[in-house]
C-alpha cells in the first residue's frame, strides 16, 4: 500500500526526520489559508498523488503570492495528471500540499528498501539527489552508497556515520544525518515498511537536513495490525478493478489486454498470461483465487474480471490439488447464469474431481468452451476474443 506525500512526512517527523512546515488543501481558498498560516512569501503547492516525477508533469507550483497559490490550486484541482510512473491513464489531483519553500544547496537521495536476495533491509543513498534512482544508477553508478542492515541488531550509529561520510557531508551536518537516517530505519522497521524513500534530503542555506519529498510503502500483508496505517489508504489513487477485488479478498493485478484470467495459483497465473500471449492475445488481468476456491469466491473472481469493461473473454484455469474441479464447475455455472456476462467463457480444469467438474460445464446447458490442456485454453480464449473484436469492428 502507498501513501500519499504528506502522509509519510507527517510519520517520518514522528520518528524526529526534519520535514518543512506544510498543510493540506481542497480547496483553493483552503491552499491560500495555508500560505498564510505558514508564513513567508513564498511557497510551494504540491499535488498529492501516489507517483513520483510530478514536478515534470505540472503537478507542482512555485507561487510568491496567494493569487498565484488559488490559481494554481483552481487549475490543479480534479486534474488527472500523467507522469513517467501513472501511465497513460494516469491519476487524479483531489488533495493539494502547501509547504515553506527552501533554500537549497544539495540534494541527496535516501532509500530504504527490503532487499530479498540478501533477507535484509538495504540503504541506498546517493550523493546525486533530485533524480531517479534508476537515473542515478546509470548516469553516477559511482556515487551510489549501500549499507545492509543486520536484522538481530538493527541499524546502528556507525553505519549511519559511515553513510553520512561516503556521501561527502559536512561535518556539522554528520549528526543531523545520522538522526534521519535512524529515524527512517525505526519507522521502516515499526510500521512494516516495504520502501521509505526521501528525494532530495536537502542541506539547506543555513546547513539544515530537510527531507523535501517522501514515499512510503507498507506490507499488504501487516495492515491487520497496523491499522493507524491501513486508515491512510486512498483509494481514489489505486486502479479501480484492483481496489474492488481487494476488498473482496482477491489477489488482482489489473493489465491493457481483453482476455480476463481467473487462475488459482501465482506460477499457473503466469504460465497462462504467457501462452496467451505466445497464441497473439493480451491478458486483461492477473487474478489469483488461491487455494480455496469455493463456488462463492468463483462468483467474486467473475464479477471482478467482468468489473473491467473491455474485457471481450474469460478464460479459467484451474489446477486442483487442495481445491475440487467439481466446486470450481459449480462456480463458474453458477457465476454465469448470476451474471449473465455477454462474452464467450472458456475454462480449463486439471486435477481432483476433473471428470465431475467437466461433466457439470458440458451438461449445464450454457455456453462454456472446455479446452483439455493449458495450450488448448489459451488457444480458444484468444480465438473467441478475435471473433468479438471482429464482431465489434462491424458493428
Amino acid at each position: 500500500m502507498d501513501i500519499h506525500e504528506y502522509q509519510a512526512k507527517e510519520l517520518l517527523a514522528s520518528f524526529g526526520v526534519s520535514v518543512p512546515v506544510g498543510g493540506l488543501a481542497y480547496s483553493p481558498e483552503q491552499a491560500a489559508y495555508r500560505a498564510r498560516e505558514i508564513g513567508g512569501d513564498s511557497w510551494v503547492l504540491k499535488a498529492q498523488i501516489h507517483s513520483g516525477a510530478r514536478g515534470k508533469a505540472g503537478g507542482i507550483h512555485f507561487c510568491t503570492t496567494e493569487q498565484e497559490i488559488q490559481d494554481a490550486a483552481d487549475d490543479l484541482l480534479g486534474k488527472t495528471l500523467i507522469t513517467e510512473q501513472t501511465g497513460p491513464r494516469g491519476k487524479g489531483v483531489y488533495r493539494l500540499y502547501v509547504e515553506e519553500s527552501v533554500q537549497i544547496r544539495a540534494q541527496i537521495y535516501v532509500g530504504f528498501v527490503l532487499d530479498r536476495r540478501s533477507e535484509r533491509i538495504m540503504v541506498v543513498a546517493s550523493a546525486s539527489g533530485g533524480i531517479e534512482i534508476e537515473q542515478i544508477s546509470a548516469e553516477r553508478p559511482d556515487s551510489i552508497v549501500r549499507q545492509t542492515v543486520e536484522p538481530a541488531v538493527g541499524m546502528q550509529e556507525f553505519q549511519a556515520r559511515e553513510i553520512a561520510f561516503a556521501l561527502g557531508l559536512d561535518a556539522g551536518l554528520v549528526r543531523q544525518a545520522t538522526a534521519t537516517l535512524l529515524g527512517c530505519y525505526r519507522a521502516f522497521r515499526e510500521l512494516d515498511a516495504t520502501m521509505v524513500e526521501i528525494n532530495p534530503l536537502v542541506v539547506t542555506a543555513d546547513n539544515h537536513l530537510i527531507a523535501l519529498d517522501a514515499k512510503m510503502s507498507f506490507d499488504d500483508n501487516a495492515l491487520f495490525r497496523r491499522p493507524e496505517i491501513s486508515e491512510l489508504r486512498d483509494k481514489s489513487q489505486e486502479d479501480a478493478r484492483e481496489t474492488y477485488a481487494a476488498d473482496r479478498g482477491l489477489s488482482y493485478v489489473g493489465l491493457d489486454g481483453e482476455i480476463g484470467c481467473i487462475i488459482n495459483g501465482a506460477g499457473l497465473a503466469m504460465a497462462t498470461m504467457d501462452m496467451i500471449k505466445i497464441q497473439g492475445g493480451e491478458p486483461a488481468n492477473f487474478l489469483d483465487i488461491g487455494g480455496g476456491a469455493s463456488p462463492e469466491r468463483v462468483v467474486k473472481a467473475f464479477r471482478a474480471v467482468l468489473a473491467d469493461t473491455r474485457v471481450k473473454t474469460v478464460l479459467v484455469n484451474i489446477f486442483a490439488g487442495i481445491n475440487r474441479c467439481d466446486w470450481v464447475a459449480e462456480g463458474v455455472v453458477e457465476a454465469i447464469r448470476a451474471l449473465s456476462p455477454d462474452v464467450p467463457v472458456v475454462v480449463r480444469l486439471a486435477g481432483t474431481n476433473v471428470e465431475k467438474g467437466r461433466s457439470i460445464l458440458e451438461n449445464c446447458g450454457l455456453q462454456v468452451a472446455v479446452a483439455d490442456t493449458l495450450a488448448d485454453a489459451a488457444e480458444k480464449a484468444v480465438a473467441l476474443w478475435r471473433a468479438e473484436c471482429s464482431q465489434a469492428e462491424t458493428k
